[in-house]
């Protein structure tokens, strides 16, 4: 069976840190391109980091560069979001992706997480 499973969410004061896994199963993740997105209540998906599969170069957006990395442990299969410094700005359900479409473009990926809810509140 091809899939994502992520998990690590939860609920983590504001300054806290998180680390969201994200392993795959059925495909190798190497082999594709990576991408985290969240949603908030009511908001657009929003990109939250890439991975090129071309270069193994990673991208984020100003609102969480500096805090969010990306990485992965190709053993395992399974791919990384270390999320520092977060704010409460930062809720949001968490998705993984992998698919062949590259940085910064749409996000047609083939295989999508199911999704796991991180919630940064005093």
């Amino acid at each position: 069976q091809l899939q994502l499973v992520e998990s690590g969410g939860g609920l983590v004061q504001p300054g806290g840190s998180l680390r969201l896994s994200c392993a795959a199963s059925g495909f190798t993740l190497d082999d594709y391109d990576i991408g985290w997105f969240r949603q908030a209540s009511g908001k657009e998906r929003e990109g939250v980091s890439c991975l090129s599969r071309h270069d193994g170069n990673t991208y984020y957006p100003d609102s969480v560069k500096g805090r969010f990395t990306l990485s992965r442990d190709t053993a395992k299969n399974t791919v990384f979001l270390q999320m520092n410094r977060l704010e409460v700005e930062d809720t949001a359900v968490y998705y993984c992706a992998a698919g062949f479409t590259p940085c910064g473009g749409p996000p047609e990926y083939d295989y999508w997480g199911q999704g796991t809810q991180v919630t940064v509140s005093p």
